[in-house]
Order: C-alpha cells, then structure tokens, then sequence
C-alpha cells in the first residue's frame, strides 16, 4: 500500500511541476505579448513626435485626436489663429477625454487671448471704438473659454493663471456707452432692431 501511495505523490508532483510549468509559460508569453504591444505603441509614438517635431504636420490614424491637436497647435504657434481655432473646434466634435477636451478649451482660450491683445494694442494706437469692442469680444471668448477648461479639468494651473490674468484686463462693471445698452452689458455689433 505504501508503494501506491507514493506512486500516487509521486505522480501528482509530476502534475503539479507540469502545471507550474505551463503556468509559468502562459506568463512568459504574455509578458513577451505585452513587451512587444508596447515597443509597437513607443515607436508609433516616436515617429509621430518626429514628424511633429520636423513639419509639424503628422497623420496617424492610431493618434488620430493627437495628430490634429498638434497641427493646431502648430498652426496657432505660427500665428494662424483662425485655421487652428478651426481645427480645435472639430477635435471637440471627436471622442476624447476631459482632459484632452480641456486642453482644447485652453488653447483656444490662448488664441482668443492673443488675438484680444493685438486687436486692443491696434486699438490703442489709434483705432476707433469698434476695434475695442471686438478686443473686450475676444478677451471674454477667452475668458469662457479658460472657465469651460477648469470645468472639465479644475486642477489645470495655467488655464487658473490664465483666466486670473483675463480677468484682470476685463472691467468689472462694463459702462453702458449709451441708452441701448441694457444692465451695463456691453454688447458690440449687434444691432438695436433685435428681439
């Protein structure tokens, strides 16, 4: 009986160092799977930051929301503000994530924004009062553009900064310039024959 029994151990040591060893091949291939699925994504990545970083114009379908956020970010640092206010108004039409949504929103906060100043510098060399108008216009897209940002993600320093710096150029009580403007809300270009 004793032999049986240590046959029996004997037999299922086999099995259990078997089972040890085909556990320990289903991690090792797994874990080469894994090594291998994220070389693929960090050259992917790499060739897309190459072309970013040489043309700035990339295509990759796997990057698809990055590859239009970098040409228009691009874009917007080349000072084509409305090409990329116009590419970063289809990226919030794509599936993304709130804080990818929220660095939409700040950058087209920062375009407002340097646009708001041109036209207020342009404006304080000489233009008319239509020219301020369309600069307080800007810097108030700015200015919701920064809140919708921290609404999204509210841990964003620079778009805090950013909507603490707009803020500070805006007045705080808008004069009303004449009788059609209502409650001290200055509204430019819009004409008094409106409902």
């Amino acid at each position: 009986m004793e032999a049986s029994n240590t046959q029996i151990l004997s037999v299922s040591k086999a099995l259990s160092v078997r089972n040890k060893n085909r556990i320990l091949v289903a991690l090792l291939v797994l874990g080469i799977g894994g090594t291998l699925a994220t070389g693929k994504h960090l050259y992917m990545m790499e060739q897309f930051n190459q072309a970013a970083a040489t043309n700035g114009k990339v295509s990759n379908d796997h990057f698809k929301f990055e590859a239009k956020f970098a040409n228009a970010y691009h874009l917007a640092k080349n000072g084509r503000y409305q090409d990329a206010s116009q590419l970063f108004g289809q990226l919030m039409e794509m599936p993304a994530t709130n804080s990818q949504i929220s660095a939409v929103h700040y950058n087209l906060g920062n375009i407002f924004l340097m646009r708001g100043l041109m036209v207020n510098h342009n404006a304080n060399e000489g233009g008319n009062g239509e020219v301020k108008d369309e600069a307080e216009y800007l810097i108030n897209q700015a200015k919701m553009a920064y809140q919708q940002s921290l609404r999204l993600d509210n841990q964003w320093m620079d778009a805090r900064y950013n909507l603490d710096r707009v803020l500070r150029l805006l007045p705080e009580n808008p004069v009303a310039k004449n009788d059609q403007d209502e409650l001290g809300i200055v509204m430019g270009n819009i004409p008094s024959g409106l409902p």
